[in-house]
């Protein structure tokens, strides 16, 4: 008997091949006269962003700092890309769609790398930062969960005087050495000279140099908090005084006679804030050279900016991250460098 056998040529139930689909999307697309004309809008959103991002160094800074103000959250602005895919989605926007490949290529080229682990093995020191707040209710705990960290270098700002002792008491175990000028000061488990404050134009101390005299050879470190800022309705970023202080800051920085040199500190701004070049152009982040991540550190409860900043020269970075949080509205941050 011979049975004959035939193959079931569709009945409309069964799975419809993935390239049935596509073709169906392109049909409806080609037929579609309105995908290119729709979306004008979007598109030219799309291009706004990415010339505000890719120019960002053009943005103004005489009306209410707003370069300065637009560098400080420069990365942020990659949220407005997949508002603006929605958005062309829900248009059905060809143009829209097409245009927003602009910002995406222009984001990730200035943002991209530090989606990467740059962190490496090895080091000879390890260093610390921390603006552990004036209102902090626990100094003790937050030097210790700070020391915890394994830090042979720890910088502290915003130390109001009457919490300076708590401070000491609580670093005194693990730190033989230690400098407090003004608000800010330096715990080392290597001898500290030529201590001395750094003028930084504001009428009180906020920052200081001292040699850290290390098993490798000495490493200068400079301590800082730069002043506030503000971001006001009437006034705009209000950064003039704290953008002084950065450039004392810079000359101090530029005539240091050794060729090692550590920055640690609340400055308050970013890397992409032009108006700390006097600093940040002759030094560099670790965070940036041997980081995870943007590394954000401020505010504490919701971080959305890197304020804090560990900077080097003559010093290469081997990694650096972030710490858990403590009292303060900062989160301390730390990095391997090796001399």
């Amino acid at each position: 008997m011979v049975q004959a056998y035939r193959a079931d040529t569709g009945n409309g139930l069964g799975p419809r091949p993935t390239g049935s689909r596509f073709r169906d999307l392109r049909d409806r697309l080609t037929r579609d006269p309105g995908i290119w004309r729709r979306g004008i809008v979007l598109a030219a959103l799309a291009v706004l962003l990415t010339l505000v991002m890719a120019f960002h160094a053009r943005v103004p800074n005489r009306i209410g700092n707003l370069g300065s103000l637009t560098e400080t959250f420069l990365p942020w602005f990659g949220l407005f890309i997949p508002l603006l895919l929605v958005l062309g989605l829900v248009r059905r926007s060809g143009t829209a769609l097409v245009a927003l490949l602009l910002p995406v290529v222009v984001w990730l080229n200035m943002f991209g790398g530090l989606f990467t682990d740059k962190s490496g093995s090895g080091g000879d020191l390890t260093v610390a930062t921390h603006n552990v707040n004036a209102d902090n209710p626990d100094p003790a705990a937050t030097a210790d969960q700070v020391a915890g960290s394994g830090a042979d270098v720890v910088a502290l700002q915003e130390l109001p005087a009457g919490k300076v002792a708590a401070y000491e008491k609580a670093l005194a175990g693990r730190f033989r050495y230690h400098s407090v000028q003004g608000t800010v000061g330096l715990w080392s488990k290597y001898p500290l000279s030529d201590t001395r404050p750094v003028d930084l134009k504001m009428g009180w101390v906020r920052a200081m140099r001292t040699t850290v005299t290390t098993p490798e050879g000495p490493l200068a470190v400079y301590v800082a908090h730069l002043p506030s800022v503000r971001v006001k309705l009437h006034a705009g970023f209000t950064a003039n005084q704290r953008d002084q202080s950065a450039d004392a800051l810079g000359k101090a920085i530029a005539h240091e006679r050794l060729s090692r040199v550590a920055l640690l500190g609340d400055l308050n701004g970013t890397m992409n804030d032009r108006s700390l070049n006097a600093v940040t152009a002759q030094m560099r982040s670790t965070q940036g050279a041997a980081g995870d991540g943007f590394g954000f550190s401020w505010p504490a409860s919701f971080p959305m900016a890197r304020i804090d900043q560990i900077l080097v020269k003559g010093v290469e970075p081997m990694s650096s991250w972030t710490l858990p949080a403590t009292g303060s509205d900062h989160l301390p941050i730390a990095a391997r460098v090796r001399l």
